[in-house]
């Protein structure tokens, strides 16, 4: 399985647990990254995931990001293809950085793309124009585990 976690699923561990869903999904995340590193889930990074984690100001949620993303097995460079595919994507209503991590998912081909952002995962679940399962982390784990 390929999968591409956005930036806000690879911080979910660091935000506050004060919702039952955020530790279920901080949980969740960490789990994935645990089966990434046993090789079991094939992670995806990419150009912009790299620009959006390294602008980051707190020093421990970057590190921890660029650490996790070390473990990726597939890079997505920008090019111009992606660029374009963004460009539709933000046609459509997608935000540009969303849409660019959309579309790096997408060149890719990953089963699927992991979001914690509400209101990115329920427009890119009722969206037909995309070429990858939207989810949560939550769902990844359903996905792994019937």
């Amino acid at each position: 399985m390929r999968l591409y976690l956005d930036t806000c699923s690879l911080q979910r561990p660091f935000d506050s647990k004060t919702h039952v869903r955020i530790t279920l999904e901080a949980e969740a995340v960490l789990g994935i990254l645990a089966l990434c590193q046993a090789g079991d889930i094939e992670l995806v990074s990419s150009d912009v995931l790299v620009f959006e984690i390294e602008r980051n100001p707190n020093p421990i949620r970057r590190e921890y990001a660029l650490q996790a993303l070390s473990s990726a097995k597939v890079f997505v460079a920008l090019s111009e293809p992606l660029e374009k595919r963004a460009a539709e994507l933000v046609s459509f209503g997608f935000k540009p950085l969303d849409a660019l991590h959309l579309g790096s998912a997408e060149t890719i081909q990953s089963d699927y793309f992991c979001t914690c952002d509400d209101r990115l995962l329920n427009k890119a679940k009722s969206h037909p124009a995309l070429k990858i399962k939207v989810v949560s982390p939550v769902d990844v784990i359903e996905e792994i585990n019937p």
